[in-house]
């Protein structure tokens, strides 16, 4: 509907607006929106940050089995040649004059490489029939570690049999 000011010099036409309620109702949902998606892409990280330990826990916990498997029995069952604890970092250190991808600020000491891993290493009596019970032994290796306040733990255990692998390889 036209008025008769409509479209004459000096008179202004009339506008369509929101109304308050209408943008602070906008304004609210745009907020949650960009709360939710900060709140996911943080969720990410975390997500992340737990596999890559995860990850590094299991490159630990192998890597300390397959020492063990190149052991020979008679190492294997002397007293003290398997340390029963160890200690490794999120950040393994550098070998001698290797390249380093990470600046010459940071350091691999335990105390600053970030995350540290606690380990044990059980060598008992294997659970298995009596004939071979003196021939195999059960070895468990356990990895715990904090993350912020969270205790994690992984652990793998293997057979070791006195007549196995480290015969054929050495």
């Amino acid at each position: 509907m036209k008025t008769s000011a409509q479209g004459k010099p000096g008179f202004k036409t009339a506008h369509a607006a929101f109304s308050i309620t209408e943008v602070l109702v906008a304004i609210s949902i745009v907020g949650v929106l960009f709360l939710s998606l900060y709140g996911g892409i943080t969720s990410g990280f975390a997500v992340v940050n737990l596999a890559r330990e995860n990850l590094r826990a299991n490159q630990i916990v192998l890597e300390k089995m397959e020492t063990i498997r190149l052991y020979t029995w008679d190492q294997i069952n002397s007293n003290g040649f398997i340390a029963p604890t160890f200690t490794a970092s999120f950040y393994p250190p550098l070998p001698v004059g290797g390249e380093s991808t990470r600046s010459n600020t940071d350091s691999t000491s335990p105390e600053d490489s970030g995350l540290i891993y606690y380990g044990t290493v059980a060598i008992t009596n294997a659970p298995v029939a009596p004939g071979y019970s003196h021939h195999m032994k059960l070895v468990i290796v356990t990895l715990t570690w904090t993350n912020g306040s969270v205790p994690r733990q992984r652990q793998m255990q293997t057979l070791v049999s006195e007549y196995g692998m480290q015969n054929y390889i050495y």
